[in-house]
């Protein structure tokens, strides 16, 4: 810390030397004919001299010249010449509004210092701007993340398929290690830095502009921002006057409708908007049913010119069935077409029916709402206050399956029979009926009733459904002092407090025709407590708990009845930062610190006596923080160069101190980050262009994952002082040839692999220890992620009114996650990160506009969307790394002893060839490639296939 001071004050002294006086300001706000335009480029006429507006189209520009004109141009906008004349050391030209309707914003943004908004040519970050009309005409029944398909050195994918189940990569790193801010809130969860996009369904719907920082960004706060930062800015009440009604129809009985009104401010300085949104449907996949609402309240209050609040409530309810379970590619093909070797991308082994209804074992449920205040004070012209105080109140979980091996048994369809496994749990299963035929007959030993009558089910016998619930109760507030130190330095400081407490258990939630459950304290050999209380030994429990989420946020979990775990987690986050910016028409530079307290404490209910010191921890506390600076230099009015370094001490997260569900704390270091980042600009009113290449070093990793091997299913192994390294050049363009035409670009390539060696440890599902080792990762290529990308688009406005647009995305170096099991050093035939077939996406839509009479600001707009059209098939992850084998491995051993696939499933240690071929075993070399792998790949890998062709079709009416 005192070399973070010294550096601080250094280049304070260093940038406040170099001010000097000018002859006074220029100020104004751009807009289009719907509201702010950020990003537009504001140049002092025959000079060099220019700026960018900031998200609410504002810009101040200094001025040596006390007469003059200023050019105003944005891509796609016709150019405006406005002249000014300063007086008293100001010139305001007002309102600016540049004309065309193919690049809309929609709503005005909160404005305030705590969002830390990065200006084009002036903020020194790799960063891209997706606007909300922009995500109004795309998004349809696609996820939030996916918007960010086409920026650089980003990977999102539907993962399993279920609603809201996207993922998101930047630059190799996963969203744990992406900051995901909105309106200056953190909300990755504490605990482990996650983010549950279905927990923000309606966020799309509320957003005003969302922006992408990529790498270290510049951000204030002490975040997960390894990879980058999402930061989100949502409509707010400070809009204008008026409303809309969405209906969107797509695949799969998808059904959106979305209806929101704003008073606009009002003459007394209140003003209010609101929003409400339900969709329902099914997905891509089998079995993927869903139900969601959302809900925005928006309150505004200008007190005066220097007082105004913003409070917003809002959150997004949900259920819905997904595809957890990655399928190896055999399954794929035997509910596809076996005899021409072609998958059912859309088969889900998790779900079948029941009563005639869908039913499934992995349902997720979920209400998060989220209620913040904005409260920013205008001291002075030079002194501004900004703060944010928010809650959130997150209740549910998942479903899943306790009981008789119940992932082995499947329809002849390959879907789970529900109905079967409540007979047996009713002792009605009838084996010599043969309704099971793909995963062989339920056990003979069925649930018998008790003395009273009752079918009681436990952990081994029977079929039970239950709910983990990870709830939580979170407060937070990020306050910000900014001042104008001279006309060219800027001080920010400020504190960030957060306090979250997380609710983790069981619960019974469908008995599946049985009339209780009873709770049996079990132990392992080792005699560790398992699956029950320690305090309560033996239980019957008769309660069943709703899977669809509570409307009420602020439900009691404490008194539910609870099952195989109860745990809470409890963390406290305090920091501070500060900024110090210097800032001319040529040069712009920062430099940043913050530094943090992170507190850990742990209560486990379940494996603990009452007596036991070990129930409830003391908080471990761990100390963390970064500097980074950077600095941009506008060449001429079109062309600016950049660069950016900084070093991140990155706490642990909960599980890395509190490992295998275990209270005993484990000694833990910080995790390094250290990223450089250089980077080119050119803007033009016709082509744009931005070049960067970057660095990124993280050292003393850890890194939890799930164990694919099926006789470890919900295992996990736990992997300690992993090193990374992430580098690799990002190119984004876009041209506009002739007016209506737009043409946008870009491509990356990365370079990101581990270094060295770590230290792991092996746990099955109840947490038991397995066994420990060496992983051997050097120079192993970082997986669940594509390497290189490219796209290339066009948006057409044939007339006015009618658009047309059309993207073309290209994934290649695209590597399956690490399975840590191939990489202990016990396995003596390494071969690195399994490499998956590259695939080229094409989507493409048609906008029509029409105002309801000529002179009207009504309008009705309807949008069409058709994504991947050519209906490609493709693997978007893999959870394995299974290498086809070659002709001397089939014709020994399949060279890594991890078995043969029988039935779509791996089943034994064995070889490939045999004498009497069956499914998975083969009599020559040919006839493995053949029948054994697709497209490449070997059938052992379980994988996740990204979605066909999809459409949907969205009406909107404005007024």
């Amino acid at each position: 810390m005192r070399n973070m001071k010294k550096w601080l004050l250094t280049a304070f002294f260093f940038l406040s030397i170099t001010t000097v006086f000018a002859q006074g300001k220029i100020s104004g706000i751009i807009q289009d004919n719907n509201g702010a335009l950020p990003g537009a480029n504001v140049v002092i006429e025959g000079t060099s001299t220019g700026t960018s507006t900031s998200f609410d189209g504002s810009f101040t520009l200094n001025s040596t010249s006390s007469k003059g004109n200023v050019v105003v141009s944005f891509l796609g906008f016709t150019s405006k010449t406005i002249p000014f004349t300063i007086v008293d050391g100001q010139a305001d030209l007002g309102t600016i509004v540049l004309s065309d309707e193919g690049n809309v914003l929609g709503e005005v943004v909160i404005t305030s210092t705590i969002i830390d908004v990065a200006k084009d040519r002036k903020t020194p970050v790799a960063v891209s701007t997706i606007k909300a009309a922009e995500i109004r005409e795309k998004l349809g029944n696609q996820e939030f993340p996916e918007m960010l398909a086409n920026t650089p050195s980003v990977y999102a994918t539907k993962s399993g398929g279920g609603f809201g189940d996207s993922r998101i990569n930047i630059r190799g790193f996963d969203q744990r290690n992406i900051a995901v801010m909105v309106n200056g809130m953190p909300v990755n969860d504490m605990e482990n830095s996650a983010v549950y996009w279905s927990n923000w369904a309606g966020l799309s719907d509320v957003t005003s502009a969302m922006q992408v920082q990529r790498g270290l960004g510049s951000s204030k706060l002490a975040i997960s921002s390894v990879g980058g930062t999402i930061n989100v800015i949502t409509r707010t009440s400070d809009m204008k006057q008026g409303g809309s009604f969405t209906a969107t129809l797509g695949n799969n009985d998808y059904i959106k409708t979305v209806g929101s009104y704003s008073t606009g401010k009002m003459k007394n300085g209140l003003s209010a908007s609101v929003l409400l949104g339900n969709a329902q449907g099914s997905m891509y996949a089998d079995g993927t049913q869903f139900s969601a609402q959302n809900y925005f309240i928006g309150l505004g209050y200008e007190i005066n010119e220097k007082h105004n609040l913003q409070f917003t409530f809002t959150g997004a309810p949900q259920w819905h069935h997904q595809r957890s379970f990655a399928n190896h590619l055999g399954s794929y093909i035997k509910f596809g077409d076996p005899v021409n070797n072609e998958p059912n991308i859309k088969y889900n082994s998790d779900w079948g029916l029941y009563k005639g209804e869908e039913f499934s074992w992995a349902r997720n449920f979920y209400h998060k709402p989220v209620m913040s205040l904005n409260y920013d004070f205008k001291i002075n012209d030079k002194t501004k206050i900004s703060s944010v105080f928010y809650g959130s109140w997150g209740r549910g979980g998942g479903t899943g399956s306790i009981g008789t091996s119940p992932f082995r048994y499947k329809t002849a369809g390959g879907t789970v029979p529900f109905d079967d496994f409540a007979a047996f749990n009713r002792g009605q299963y009838v084996a010599a009926n043969d309704q099971i035929v793909y995963g062989g007959n339920l056990p003979g030993t069925q649930v018998a009733p008790n003395a009273q009558g009752q079918y009681i089910t436990n952990r081994s016998l029977g079929f039970t459904r239950r709910a983990s619930i990870n709830s939580h109760d979170w407060y937070g507030a990020v306050i910000n002092f900014n001042r104008k130190l001279t006309d060219k330095l800027t001080l920010d400081f400020g504190l960030d407090g957060r306090t979250y407490t997380g609710y983790h258990f069981r619960n019974v939630n469908d008995r599946l025709g049985a009339d209780g459950y009873q709770a049996n304290l079990a132990t392992t050999s080792g005699g560790i407590y398992l699956a029950n209380d320690v305090n309560n030994p033996t239980r019957t429990l008769y309660e069943t708990y709703s899977a669809s989420p509570s409307f009420n946020p602020f439900t009691n979990v404490k008194d539910q009845e609870k099952i195989e775990y109860n745990n809470n987690g409890y963390v406290r986050w305090y920091g501070a930062f500060t900024q110090l910016e210097y800032s001319t028409e040529k040069l712009s530079a920062f430099i940043q610190g913050s530094v943090s307290q992170q507190g850990f404490s742990r209560e486990d209910l379940f494996q603990y006596k009452n007596d036991d010191p070990l129930q409830k921890t003391d908080f471990e506390n761990y100390l963390g923080g970064n500097i980074k600076g950077g600095l941009n230099y506008n060449i001429d009015e079109k062309m600016n160069v950049f660069a950016n370094a900084g070093y991140y001490s990155k706490q642990p997260n909960f599980q890395a101190i509190y490992r295998n569900n275990k209270s005993i704390a484990f000694d833990n270091d910080n995790e390094k980050i250290l990223g450089f980042e250089v980077g080119y600009g050119y803007k033009s009113n016709i082509f744009n262009a931005n070049f960067n290449a970057y660095y990124t070093s993280w050292k003393d990793r850890y890194q939890r994952t799930s164990d694919p091997d099926p006789n470890n299913r919900n295992g996990y192994f736990e992997a300690f002082g992993v090193d990374e390294i992430h580098k690799g050049v990002e190119l984004e363009l876009n041209v506009k040839p002739f007016s209506g035409l737009t043409i946008n670009g870009m491509a990356s390539y990365g370079d990101w692999y581990y270094n060295g060696q770590s230290d792991y440890q092996k746990f099955d599902q109840n947490n038991a220890f397995l066994t420990e080792g060496k992983l051997l990762l050097d120079k192993v290529k970082v997986g669940d992620v594509s390497q290189f990308n490219y796209s290339i688009g066009a948006n057409w406005q044939i007339i006015k009114g009618i658009k047309v647009d059309a993207n073309y995305r290209y994934s290649d170096n695209l590597f399956a996650s690490i399975e840590p099991g191939r990489f202990s050093e016990e396995n003596t035939n390494i071969k690195g990160t399994l490499e998956l077939p590259s695939y080229g996406l094409v989507d493409a839509g048609l906008s029509f506009k029409i105002h309801r009479t000529k002179d009207s600001k009504d309008s009705f707009n309807f949008r069409i969307n058709v994504n991947n059209l050519l209906d490609k098939v493709y693997i978007a992850e893999s959870r394995t790394n299974q290498f086809v084998a070659s002709q001397s491995e089939f014709d020994g051993n399949t060279g890594d002893g991890k078995g043969i696939l029988q039935n779509g499933s791996i089943v034994a240690s064995g070889n490939l060839k045999s004498a009497t071929p069956g499914e998975g075993q083969y009599a020559t070399y040919q006839d493995y490639l053949n029948r054994g792998t697709w497209n490449g790949v070997d059938l052992r890998n379980q994988v996740f296939f990204g979605f066909g062709r999809t459409w949907n079709l969205t009406f909107r009416y404005e007024f």
